[in-house]
């Protein structure tokens, strides 16, 4: 099947300038709209799809972002992977404000957020066992080592509703946890991902060191901008051999990802909201139609 690479891009990452054939698209859906117009292109002969997750001059802040908007004008547009680009601060040394971490597990700690596409009326539930799809941080990780970027593949991501950053008791306790990096936006992105069949692979870029480390005092913004400068050229470098690597083509995950949803709804079909199911057309209408 042909391959076409979603990137959702998270602060600094807003726009991905090499691509071609470009247009932007205004994709209206039942969740209401998302972040902004979303920009299509090939780069390399791959086809993708560009969202920036805060709007066009950085507008939005991480509570109200419509994730379930952004994923399912995702699917609608027929990305078949996600890539997600996000900023974070760093609860270990050993991931100093400038290297990638390749994300692997998720804490969430946000609240109010609507975090799924499902409720009353049809109702599913999804595994986050393994949140990330595999081959696609394979890729990720592969491109860092060939760009020579530093990068740890692995990591837990803590999420958090912001705006403001952690209190020291906050980050010292996060830390404690076993939490590697810290972020406001990947959850529920990650889920609602799940949720649409969607593999999904998030790239941190760390920025600072949070608060829990007294000898760097505390976060600031101007800080965060510069590093956040470096890290954004390194990521279009990485997105662009990302897709490379990946080509034009692809394969059914070996996860099983894009059929998620098989043995996940559990409302029998005669007790299901046609309204809802209405809405869930780009998310879940391969199952619904019985694909």
């Amino acid at each position: 099947m042909k391959r076409r690479i979603g990137v959702i891009g998270g602060s600094g990452v807003y726009a991905l300038e090499a691509l071609d054939d470009v247009e932007k698209r205004a994709v209206e859906t039942p969740w209401g709209e998302p972040s902004g117009p979303l920009t299509t292109g090939s780069l390399g002969g791959v086809e993708m799809i560009f969202l920036a997750r805060h709007g066009e001059g950085h507008t939005i802040p991480p509570s109200e972002v419509n994730y379930r908007a952004n994923i399912d004008a995702m699917k609608r547009l027929g990305a078949t992977d996600i890539l997600s680009i996000s900023a974070c601060g760093s609860f270990r040394e050993e991931l100093p404000p400038g290297m990638f971490v390749i994300v692997d597990q998720y804490i969430d700690r946000t609240s109010g957020r609507s975090g799924s596409f499902f409720g009353a009326g049809c109702v599913a539930h999804v595994s986050m066992a393994a949140p990330v799809c595999a081959a696609l941080g394979d890729a990720l990780e592969a491109s860092a080592l060939a760009l020579s970027i530093t990068c740890r593949r692995g990591g837990t991501y803590i999420a958090i509703d912001g705006p403001q950053f952690s209190s020291r008791a906050e980050s010292l306790l996060y830390k404690s946890w076993g939490a590697d990096v810290i972020g406001m936006t990947n959850m529920p992105e990650a889920k609602l991902a799940r949720e649409a069949e969607l593999p999904y692979a998030s790239l941190a870029m760390v920025t600072d060191f949070d608060c829990w480390r007294v000898e760097s005092g505390h976060v600031e913004v101007a800080h965060i901008l510069e590093v956040m400068r470096r890290n954004t050229e390194a990521a279009r470098r990485l997105i662009a051999d990302v897709a490379a690597r990946l080509g034009p083509t692809r394969e059914m995950s070996p996860a099983g990802i894009e059929r998620t949803l098989d043995s996940a709804l559990i409302t029998p079909p005669d007790r299901r909201d046609p309204a809802l199911l209405a809405k869930l057309d780009a998310v879940a209408g391969r199952v619904l139609a019985g694909g």
